[in-house]
C-alpha cells in the first residue's frame, strides 16, 4: 500500500467512525495504519533534518546531526556515551 493509499483509507477510516462507527476489525486497521503512517513520517522528518547544515557564527559549518549528537552525547554509532 502506498503513503496517499494509506492516507486515504485513514481518511475514510475516521469519517466512517464520526458517522456509524466502526468494527473491531477496523478499529485495529485504523491503529495498525496510523502507527505505520506516523513510523514513515518520523523518519522522513528526521532524514530531512539531518541534512540540514547551520552556519556557525566563526563561520564554519555544521550538520543537525552533528550538533544533536554532540549536546546529547550521542557517539558515532548511534548510542548514548
Amino acid at each position: 500500500m502506498t503513503a496517499s493509499e494509506r492516507l486515504e483509507r485513514i481518511n475514510e477510516l475516521a469519517r466512517k467512525k464520526k458517522s456509524v462507527g466502526l468494527t473491531d476489525a477496523e478499529v485495529k486497521e485504523q491503529a495498525e495504519l496510523r502507527k505505520s503512517y506516523l513510523e514513515d513520517f518520523r523518519k522522513n522528518l528526521r532524514g530531512q533534518l539531518e541534512n540540514i547544515e547551520i552556519k556557525q557564527p566563526d563561520g564554519t559549518i555544521i550538520s543537525v546531526k552533528k550538533r544533536h549528537d554532540e549536546r546529547y552525547g550521542v557517539s558515532e554509532d548511534g548510542t548514548r556515551a
